[in-house]
């Protein structure tokens, strides 16, 4: 990497997962909670994300992990550093609304 060349940043990952969205809820992952972790490794060549899903018996499972995938991957357009991108299912903590941003309660009338 050269010095002119910039990092991709745990914002720009979560900016870029803002556009996965939970199609059974119709609410970004973010929003939703279902982002745990973003790690930057190897300066900013790698990238891993720990998340979870709202149960284990998620039907869109599978396809809200590829599109995470695909979304935090698309970076490498502007951050051409960007080599290998890992998506980590977790289940620990186990989700629960609480987790959800002021937004994402609002919008699905928690209060």
């Amino acid at each position: 990497m050269t010095d002119q060349q910039p990092a991709v940043t745990e914002e720009m990952v979560r900016a870029a997962l803002k556009n996965v969205v939970d199609p059974e809820i119709g609410l970004n992952v973010v929003d939703l909670g279902l982002i745990y972790n973003v790690d930057i490794r190897d300066s900013g060549r790698a990238v891993v994300v720990d998340m979870t899903l709202t149960t284990p018996a998620c039907p869109a499972g599978p396809q809200i992990i590829e599109q995470a995938h695909r979304e935090v991957k698309n970076l490498d357009a502007v951050y051409s550093n960007l080599e290998d991108v890992s998506i980590n299912l977790v289940w620990t903590p186990f989700w629960n609304p609480e987790m959800m941003s002021q937004e994402a309660k609002d919008e699905l009338g928690f209060f």
